[in-house]
Order: structure tokens, then C-alpha cells, then sequence
């Protein structure tokens, strides 16, 4: 009698061991569980810790609510200024209702992986390429708007959208090279000709300062000699004023306002003289 007693309380031990290992649930700090009882939603969200459920009937899945990590593979698509280009983004989101990331939605990370590449093509569609290189943080807004108003309902929040890179063709690449090369050399001649005025102002200003001494510029043209001579060179360049040249052109050509003097012209023999008159009055016979 005793034996079975015994017998007896070790099987109900046991059953109740095997019963508590299959009810007993244990729910990590970063989880939340839904129960589920014979298919329909029971009571509120577990909570991190030990639970128990009735083995066979009860079902007890949990969900994340970690953030999600989730990469937008490449989209190509192509812009409203007809450019080709290839797009990929990240997504930062978490579950803020177990229960309806469960029910309203087959499989929330597929879902929001989708809705996220759609959304990746709308946009590309929407914005010009200089618009994906440069004003990314606009876009990344709109971007992040436009999956977070359907993933409100499956109880997800979005956190943050990040387009990590933007491909372009090779051909556009060229192009964009041979922009900005011209560009930058453009800046470059504008700084030049800047430069150029500057100092032709102040050549100006000198030149009209050396005017009113003329030994001023004599002492130029010295200076200049002896930075010349100062090089060590075989040959010596000397600089003529344009002064002396054209004193040296004024003395070569004859004075304007002196007048040639004329020869003087013989006196003109009398051609035609007067026949000599005959005595009777007549003309002389040839």
C-alpha cells in the first residue's frame, strides 16, 4: 500500500514536472507576448518574465521590440531629369503594438521592406539627380513619411530613413567630372582677370606718379638693370623708354611747319617778238 502510494506521488510529480515545462514560458526583457487561446487573442500583452500558458490550448508567440535594422536593396529608377540612377536606403523602425504587428499584418518585415522599396521608386521618380546628391536630409523626410502612414496601422513606428548611396552611370560621372573641371577653371580665370585689373590700376597710378618726375624714371630703368644683371646672365637686356623713341621719330622726320623753299625759274625769253617794221611801214620779209 505504501509502495503505490509512493508510485503514485511520483507520478504526479512527474506529470507535474512535464506539465510545468510545457506551460512555463519565459519572455526576455526585449519581448512582448500575444496569447493566443484556441485562436482568438486573450487578455493583455505578457510581459518579460515567466508565464504560464495551458499546454495544447494556449499559444503564446512573441515579438522584437528591439529596432529593426533593415536594408532597402538597390532601386534604379530614373529622375525627373531623365537620369538613370540606382538608390539604396536603410530603414530604422520598431514594434509599438505586439498585437497588431501580429494580426492586422501577415509578416511586418516583409511588409515594410516593400513598402519601403516602393517608396524608394516614388521618390527617385519625384526628384531631380542634384536633389539626390545634395539635398538628401529633404528626401529622407519624405521618404520616411511616406512608409510611416501605412506602418502606423501595423502597429510599427519608423524611426529614421537614410539613403547610404546614390550610383550613376559612368557616361554621367564623365560629365559631371568635365562640369566642374570647367567650372573650377572658369573661378580660375575670373580670379586672373581680377588680379590683372588690380595691378593695372596700380601700374596706372605709378605711371601717372613717374610723370611728374622724370628721374623717377631713370631710376626705374636703373633698378631694372640691376635686377637684371643681378641673375648672372651672359646677356643683358636693356629696356628703351618708348619716350626716346619717339623723340628719335620726331627728329627724323622733316618739320611740318617749315616750308620748302621753290628754285627761282629763269625769266622767260620773249617767244614772240615784234616783227621789224620796213621803212615803208610794211612788214619785215621773212
Amino acid at each position: 500500500m505504501v509502495e503505490d502510494l509512493v508510485v503514485t506521488l511520483a507520478a504526479l510529480g512527474s506529470a507535474g514536472v512535464v506539465y510545468l515545462a510545457m506551460a512555463a514560458r519565459v519572455i526576455k526583457q526585449y519581448e512582448r507576448g500575444v496569447l493566443f487561446r484556441l485562436g482568438r487573442v486573450t487578455g493583455e500583452v505578457r510581459s518579460p518574465g515567466l508565464n504560464l500558458i495551458i499546454p495544447f490550448v494556449d499559444r503564446l508567440p512573441k515579438v522584437n521590440m528591439q529596432i529593426v535594422t533593415l536594408p532597402i536593396p538597390a532601386q534604379e529608377g530614373i529622375t525627373r531629369d531623365n537620369v538613370t540612377v540606382r538608390v539604396d536606403a536603410v530603414v530604422y523602425f520598431r514594434v509599438v503594438d505586439a498585437t497588431s504587428a501580429l494580426v492586422k499584418v501577415e509578416d511586418y518585415k516583409f511588409a515594410v521592406s516593400q513598402m519601403a522599396q516602393t517608396s524608394l521608386r516614388s521618390i527617385i521618380g519625384k526628384s531631380d539627380l542634384d536633389d539626390l546628391l545634395s539635398n538628401r536630409e529633404k528626401l529622407n523626410q519624405g521618404l520616411e513619411l511616406m512608409i510611416d502612414s501605412p506602418a502606423v496601422g501595423w502597429g510599427i513606428q519608423v524611426d529614421r530613413v537614410e539613403i547610404k548611396d546614390v550610383s550613376l552611370p559612368d557616361t554621367m560621372k564623365r560629365s559631371m567630372a568635365r562640369q566642374a573641371e570647367a567650372d573650377r577653371e572658369r573661378r580660375a580665370r575670373i580670379i586672373n582677370a581680377d588680379a590683372e585689373l588690380q595691378a593695372s590700376k596700380k601700374l596706372a597710378e605709378a605711371a601717372q606718379q613717374m610723370s611728374g618726375t622724370p628721374a623717377a624714371l631713370q631710376l626705374r630703368l636703373l633698378q631694372t638693370v640691376m635686377a637684371v644683371a643681378a641673375e648672372k646672365n651672359s646677356t643683358l637686356v636693356l629696356p628703351i623708354p618708348v619716350e626716346l623713341l619717339h623723340f628719335l621719330e620726331r627728329g627724323a622726320q622733316p618739320s611740318l611747319t617749315e616750308k620748302p623753299e621753290r628754285p627761282e625759274k629763269p625769266e622767260k625769253e620773249e617767244q614772240d617778238r615784234e616783227p621789224a617794221a620796213h621803212t615803208d611801214g610794211g612788214p619785215h620779209p621773212g
